[in-house]
């Protein structure tokens, strides 16, 4: 048995991290005025902001074409891998999860072990990175690696912060009822996954007062465990970003924490500007 490790870009992985444990990606589309582009390979996230602030219409995005994930793993045979663990965002929010799942029944002489993350960003790659290191440690086994997988779910979580909810009502990752609420008054809407969909969580009146609300229930989640992973995760705000992260180490001067971004798909829902932080208490090595 030779298993690879397989996510899609919206992981938005450090390429040293892919590098190091030769994690496989297969990117997610975004399509401008009928123009696709693969995210970060043929659009890059700092041109992919600088497009949507001229642009009149929001873009679209899809999820890999089936051709190319078919290649993909014929390209995998190729190379003595005999099984695939394919850790890809919310199946709530995206249809790759699905393809895998497709995919699977495409391609002879590999098997294919679609994951669903049911979130997505750097903290779907926390899954693909934990997925990783268990096959270099020696792990041979699918199904125990699954399994650790599933119960990292417990304690891992993510919470982000939005301008509006426009961006992801015109992209139908939110109903209109909840959008409205979360645009009345003009709050800051914060939200995070629940059964695979993104939903409110609460709302406050400013940036600052809803970083604070955040982090006071973080401290709540990881209350009582000794290994913590965070991540802050930003939409074109990296100063923002590196003053939470500041922030976020003294207030957890026990954690690894890094820093990552919202790139081109995740961002055409979530809109410019956009902050997350995301959290494992499960053992993870972010050293890179």
């Amino acid at each position: 048995m030779k298993i690879a490790v397989l996510t899609d870009s919206t992981a938005y992985l450090d390429q040293a991290y892919l590098d190091k444990y030769q994690i496989k990606t297969v990117a997610l589309n975004v399509i401008f005025n009928d123009e696709t582009y693969k995210e970060l390979s043929e659009l890059k996230t700092d041109d992919f902001y600088k497009r949507m602030r001229n642009e009149t219409q929001l873009p679209t995005t899809s999820q890999p074409a089936m051709g190319e994930y078919v290649e993909l793993l014929e390209s995998l045979k190729e190379d003595g891998y005999t099984d695939v663990i394919a850790v890809h965002l919310s199946s709530g929010i995206s249809g790759t999860f699905q393809s895998a799942v497709t995919a699977n029944a495409m391609v002879d002489g590999i098997q294919v072990h679609p994951f669903d993350s049911e979130i997505s960003c750097a903290v779907q790659g926390f899954y693909a990175l934990k997925a990783a290191q268990l096959v270099e440690q020696g792990m041979t086994v699918v199904d125990n690696i699954l399994e650790q997988l599933e119960s990292m779910k417990e304690t891992t979580n993510a919470y982000f912060i939005v301008d509006d909810l426009n961006n992801l009502k015109k992209g139908g990752r939110l109903n209109s009822a909840q959008a409205f609420v979360g645009t009345m008054l003009q709050v800051k809407p914060l939200l995070h996954f629940e059964d695979t969909k993104i939903v409110p969580y609460d709302k406050v009146r400013t940036k600052k007062r809803a970083i604070k609300r955040i982090e006071e229930q973080i401290a709540t989640e990881v209350e009582g465990y000794k290994n913590l992973s965070i991540v802050i995760i930003h939409a074109n705000d990296k100063e923002s970003a590196v003053s939470w992260k500041a922030q976020i180490e003294e207030k957890f001067p026990e954690a690894n924490v890094i820093l990552s971004y919202f790139g081109p798909v995740i961002g055409t829902h979530l809109g410019e500007g956009a902050l997350g932080l995301g959290f494992t208490t499960t053992e993870l090595d972010l050293s890179i």
